[in-house]
This record gives structure tokens, sequence and C-alpha cells, in this order.
């Protein structure tokens, strides 16, 4: 089995690697916004893309954590977090974390995801 690396635009890491029939990813807003419910969309927009360059999607997410920079947006989140992952068929196993994030970063998801394959 070959490991598949697709290149982020940082130095030393991939935004994606596939392995085994599994992806492994994670993404930031990539914004300057300081609303975390902006910040919560661009995130899980780019998630959709990086899972679709690895030939899966949202609904093959099995784990995700979600670094907040403020607890507080937990709520705020939950509720974008939610619209995007629909039925609880789709729920994966998560966990949200408050970090000190980089720079004006309100949010990072890491997933893991079954291919389509």
């Amino acid at each position: 089995m070959n490991i598949q690396r697709i290149p982020a635009s940082s130095a030393g890491r991939s935004k994606t690697v596939t392995y085994g029939g599994l992806v492994y990813t994670v993404a930031t807003a990539d914004s300057d916004s300081d609303n975390i419910i902006e910040q919560t969309q661009c995130a899980l927009a780019y998630l959709d893309l990086h899972l679709q360059e690895a030939n899966s999607d949202k609904t093959r997410i099995l784990q995700a954590t979600v670094y907040l920079k403020d607890m507080k947006a937990k709520e705020q989140m939950d509720q974008i977090w939610c619209e995007w992952i629909g039925p609880k068929e789709n729920w994966p196993q998560r966990a949200c974390v408050g970090a000190d994030l980089a720079g004006n970063d309100l949010i990072e998801i890491v997933v893991t995801a079954a291919t389509l394959d």
C-alpha cells in the first residue's frame, strides 16, 4: 500500500494524506474574519474540497477534532457544524478542544475519514 500525500501551502506538512482506505486532513479558515461563524463555514468548505480530492466526503468522516481559540464560541460553531454534517447517520466521533491557534485562526479542524473505494 502506498501513502499518498497532497502538499499544503506551508512547508513541512501535507493538507491531506491517504493510506489503507483512510484519509487524514486538516482545515483552517484561511481568513482575516474575526467571526467564528464565517471561519467555521470557510474551514468546512476547505474540508469538503480536501475530502473530495482524496476520494471521500463528509458522510465518511470517522473522527474529528475541532480546535477553538475561544471555547465560548463552541455553541455557534456547533450550529454551523450540525448544518454541515447533516443527519445523525453522518455524525462522526468528535471532540472540541480550546487551543492557542496561530495568527487570526479561530478554528482548526482535523478529521479522519474513509475513502469511497
